[in-house]
């Protein structure tokens, strides 16, 4: 069994590349996912460390020097992050030439030769599911012979082993508590609208929706939701608020937490009697009853990606909810006490400046208490990516290139009668729009008089979202100039 580091590497100042984003990019406030995707082979391996640098404020050099201590070295990397990735991984083959180097993810699972041709640091990569995939590479079996990978044999050439089944029992992953309990300081983990601090983890993977812009289910995930049991689950939570006492939210981390109903009212139930703050992503379709017993069961918030205020563009990117039900949805959360994180994306199939100012209006008349605006980022293996590459809708020549150099999110795609800048501005006019009326005001003031530890956070992070617009402000300037 050779010595393992799971890396996640030091990148953009800020840069959320974690290998549990959504989205790959530095935010408007300070934000980390939790690295749920490499503690999880991590928990496989003997004699293995799971690095996150970003969170911890890990530099290269500090990096390095970890990374000589290990055999081999597992990088979870991105689209957005490959290159920086790539630089990386040669620092670490240049100061222990003999160190192997696999690199993990959905864009080595959807591009495993690019990915390979990328660095020549690079021995092998996985695709799709990689738990077992790395495992098995840590205990020295011959490359040749581990199913999920490619690699360069010894005289270079690039080699495609088999396909790995996907995991069918999920109860036989071991938990990620013990991982992240070793290796990670948890209080180094935000997400501005999570209690803190908080822990995020999964209870299955793949989602059975078909959403066009969705990364994870059409990748790695899948769209079968396989789950672990709700006993399963329910242990965990008891283990991890045993050992993770100063925790004061969980968040479940599964594409659509809510896409197995029965299930879900399963754990909400044996979680009541724990006693702990929980909160979930869900789809906007949920009745009334089922919000309220979650709620009663210690649900605090729901997070929600309503996406877009027209319902031809939901219909377009295959949401599988109108804005009517969407509506129902939220009048119903804000009935039964519980919280909603709203996420909308711009520039989506076919945005026009109309539909931006129709989802802006209907953001405001669902009033949930907090929001994010992303921009639509075609990332290799979804099928907007496709679309946009057969409709003529990038804006670069390089499809891959999704992030500023600051690691800001840039608008990568651009419609007949909008442009990428248009787009690009519409985010800041969103969100001024959106929280500069009274009513999110003053949620966020009473929240701020509540909690001493919230209003310290909520002025750092009103000082960082103001100082992450003017930087994008200034990348769309330079961005006009360099093209003017």
């Amino acid at each position: 069994m050779s010595k393992t580091l799971y890396l996640s590497p030091p990148s953009f100042d800020g840069f959320d590349g974690g290998a549990g984003a959504r989205y790959q990019a530095r935010r408007e406030v300070t934000s980390y996912w939790y690295p749920t995707w490499l503690a999880q082979p991590a928990a496989l391996t003997p004699n293995s460390r799971l690095l996150d640098c970003p969170p911890h404020d890990v530099d290269v050099a500090k990096c390095l020097a970890i990374a000589k201590d290990f055999d081999h070295v597992i990088i979870n990397t991105s689209t957005p992050s490959l290159k920086n990735d790539c630089k990386v991984a040669e620092a670490i083959k240049a100061q222990k030439p003999d160190t192997k180097i696999g690199f993990i993810g959905a864009h080595t699972m959807v591009l495993p030769t690019e990915t390979l041709k990328a660095s020549a640091a690079i021995d092998w990569v996985a695709r799709k599911e990689f738990d077992y995939t790395c495992a098995e590479v840590a205990e020295g079996r011959d490359l040749a012979t581990i199913a999920g990978l490619s690699y360069k044999d010894k005289d270079g050439k690039i080699k495609h082993n088999p396909e790995r089944e996907m995991i069918p029992n999920m109860d036989a992953l071991p938990w990620v508590a013990d991982v992240y309990k070793r290796d990670l300081q948890i209080e180094k983990y935000f997400i501005g609208y999570l209690l803190h601090p908080y822990v995020s983890l999964y209870t299955g993977r793949g989602c059975p929706a078909q959403c066009t812009f969705c990364l994870w289910p059409q990748t790695i995930g899948g769209h079968k939701y396989r789950v672990r049991s709700p006993q399963n689950v329910a242990d965990e939570m008891a283990y991890m608020k045993k050992i993770f006492p100063q925790v004061r939210e969980f968040f479940f981390d599964d594409d659509t937490f809510t896409a197995n109903l029965p299930r879900a009212r399963e754990i909400a139930k044996k979680l009541g009697p724990l006693g702990l703050n929980w909160s979930c992503n869900s789809r906007a379709n949920l009745d009334y009853d089922t919000i309220k017993s979650f709620k009663d069961n210690g649900l605090r918030l729901f997070l929600v990606g309503y996406e877009s205020g027209n319902d031809e563009t939901l219909t377009r990117i295959k949401k599988g909810v109108t804005t009517d039900e969407m509506r129902r949805f939220t009048k119903d959360c804000h009935k039964a006490g519980v919280v909603i994180h709203g996420t909308f994306i711009l520039g989506l199939p076919v945005e026009t400046k109309e539909t931006i100012e129709q989802t802006i209006n209907f953001a405001k008349e669902l009033d949930v208490f907090s929001l994010q605006v992303s921009l639509a980022a075609p990332y290799p293996g979804t099928e907007l990516y496709e679309q946009a590459k057969l409709n003529g809708w990038f804006t670069k020549k390089d499809k891959a290139d999704l992030v500023e150099t600051d690691g800001f999110q840039q608008s990568a795609l651009a419609y007949p009668g909008l442009s990428k800048d248009e787009i690009f501005e519409s985010v800041e006019r969103f969100y001024h729009r959106y929280y500069l009326r009274p009513k999110p005001i003053l949620r966020i003031i009473k929240t701020m008089l509540e909690d001493k530890d919230v209003c310290v956070r909520r002025l750092r992070e009103g000082y960082e979202f103001f100082k992450s617009m003017a930087q994008r402000r200034s990348d769309l300037e330079a961005t006009k100039a360099a093209t003017a």
